[in-house]
């Protein structure tokens, strides 16, 4: 069990932010103060999340249900930015560093047919959205940035400063930019072993 090392103030100020969690976000253990939240009755905070300061949750758009969907105990850490235009769903038990960006779409299309013309305000462009799951038991280190359509599977870990850019395996760690596959755990070992 790891000790807390809060000072008389910070405990204050985590009580207070409680009592606010409590009144204004159904399921979540402690949201802490100031967050901007956008497009609420979207957000399924799930059951005992916890966040850091200035975090960032934003839906875009009308949607038919919750779209922004948080499992059991994630565990969020400062100026973390997750902004969704489809769906976006945060599995059981996954701990986000801090300054995080998860982001389901883009403005406008740069490949295929229909691109955008450079003429075009980025702001006037369409938006180009893929949904983004991430699942169980997943870490992701600070300053990590997944973008659309990307799945993070179960047990995972990525990297410091990584970008995801595509798809990462179940019991894997990837860093980079764009992110690649470093390790891959050996359950029969119950070791990390380097991706060759």
């Amino acid at each position: 069990m790891r000790k807390s090392n809060y000072s008389i103030g910070e405990t204050i100020y985590n009580i207070k932010c409680v009592i606010g969690t409590r009144l204004k976000y159904k399921g979540a253990r402690l949201i802490r103060t100031p967050v901007a939240v956008r497009g609420k009755q979207y957000i399924d905070f799930g059951t005992g999340l916890t966040t850091g300061r200035n975090c960032q949750f934003e839906v875009n758009g009308g949607h038919k249900g919750k779209c922004l969907i948080f499992g059991k105990n994630v565990n969020i850490g400062n100026q973390v930015r997750i902004q969704c235009a489809e769906k976006i769903l945060i599995g059981d038990n996954v701990l986000i560093g801090s300054r995080v960006t998860i982001i389901d779409h883009s403005h406008g299309s740069y490949s295929g047919n229909n691109q955008d013309s450079p003429e075009i305000a980025p702001n006037k462009r369409q938006l180009e959205t893929e949904p983004i799951t991430i699942e169980a038991n997943v870490w992701i280190g600070d300053g990590v940035i997944i973008q659309k359509g990307v799945n993070v599977g179960t047990g995972s870990i990525v990297s410091a400063n990584s970008v995801v850019t595509q798809d990462v395996l179940e019991n894997t760690i990837v860093g980079g930019i764009p992110a690649r596959t470093i390790k891959i755990y050996k359950p029969k070992t119950k070791e990390w072993v380097r991706y060759k």
